[in-house]
């Protein structure tokens, strides 16, 4: 992304139209931090990408900035030299919002940009650094709505005006699932105005989702992107074409989108998903499905119930974990109360199961 700044930077959007790069660009903008500097839902206000990335780094250092574990950090550096070039400085940011709820177990971010040929683009956060972000990933295997899927389409209902003639929609991670999600449930006026979503390795949704009507109708503005060694965007289903991409990176690391290889105003295509990728995604769903809803919400609620009672509330708490930390978190599970424990044992004993069974089946396979 950062050679494709220096290489489209002085065209303006009405010059080079938008492509599949600027959308992932400013699907990782939304990961910047834009509290107290981007106006807000309520505000009519806005501030240009410029202004708003002086800003930012009035207030925040690059030492500050890199000590943080999470890929995202590396969203603040992209903004900088976004906003050095005609493309992006004059891009105007506005109704900002950041929400974080823990009693609904949700993680919701959103910030809305208007280009220079009058079209806007809303982006939506993937999971950030809190643990209750994670959750909610986990929730969207036995929920039908999860509570930042329904902050998404009232966002996109409520505070984008149908005045505005091209709408794109997009995100990374988790905001690529809430921008399929908001686009296939908002309004019908606001559906007509929509000349694109894109999700960025984002996880899919459970069955019923993806057969209602307006999901189908949805589907051919839907462009879905996920790395080879993808893991995010292999959970739950999909019906839209998905374009695997070149990540310099291996494993799970490819989930970062700073590392996927772009080429001109294109992203770099592979021919297919890495055979690993499609061994653990038929594992993952081979597991899910043999649990149902409820069994599903018990496991996901005993393994947070864990991180909790061990005051585990941010990414950057467990790869900061001492060993004596760790020690003492492995031992809570032993201290929850005996159902909880055999909730924990079983669906993880399944897993492994699975995962030996799917490894016995790919061997059997190849020997053929």
């Amino acid at each position: 992304m950062m050679d494709y700044l220096l290489w489209r930077g002085d065209l303006l959007f009405r010059e080079a139209p938008f492509n599949e790069v600027d959308n992932l660009i400013f699907s990782e903008l939304v990961y910047v931090d834009f509290g107290n500097i981007v106006p807000g839902v309520d505000s009519n206000a806005s501030i240009t990408l410029k202004e708003a990335s002086e800003e930012f780094f009035k207030h925040h250092t690059e030492e500050e900035i890199e000590s943080k574990v999470s890929s995202t950090k590396m969203a603040a550096f992209l903004m900088r030299e976004m906003a050095k070039t005609k493309r992006f400085g004059d891009v105007r940011l506005f109704r900002y919002i950041d929400d974080i709820d823990y009693k609904e177990q949700s993680q919701f971010c959103a910030v809305t940009l208007l280009l220079d040929d009058n079209s806007i683009f809303v982006s939506y956060s993937g999971t950030d650094n809190t643990i209750v972000g994670w959750r909610e990933n986990f929730n969207m295997s036995f929920l039908d709505e999860t509570p930042g899927q329904l902050k998404a389409v009232k966002y996109l209902n409520e505070t984008i005006s149908s005045d505005w003639e091209i709408l794109r929609i997009g995100g990374h991670s988790k905001g690529g699932n809430l921008a399929v999600y908001a686009a296939v449930t908002c309004r019908e006026s606001m559906q007509e105005k929509i000349a694109a979503v894109y999700c960025n390795d984002g996880p899919g949704f459970m069955g019923r989702k993806i057969d209602e009507w307006n999901y189908q109708k949805m589907l051919p503005k839907i462009h879905a992107f996920m790395p080879e060694a993808s893991i995010v965007g292999m959970l739950l289903e999909h019906k839209a074409d998905c374009t695997v991409v070149k990540s310099s990176a291996s494993g799970p690391m490819q989930h970062d989108t700073m590392t996927w290889e772009v080429l001109g105003n294109s992203l770099v295509r592979v021919e297919s998903v890495a055979e690993k990728s499609i061994l653990l995604d038929q594992t993952l769903k081979a597991w899910i499905d043999k649990m149902d809803a409820k069994q599903r919400e018990e496991f996901v609620d005993t393994l947070f119930e864990i991180l909790e009672e061990g005051r585990i509330e941010t990414v950057d708490d467990l790869a900061n974990m001492k060993w004596k930390k760790f020690v003492e978190l492995f031992k809570l599970s032993s201290a929850l109360e005996h159902e909880n424990q055999e909730i924990l044992k079983r669906t993880l004993k399944l897993l492994l199961e699975e995962s030996q069974k799917t490894i016995k089946n790919a061997v059997i396979k190849k020997r053929k």
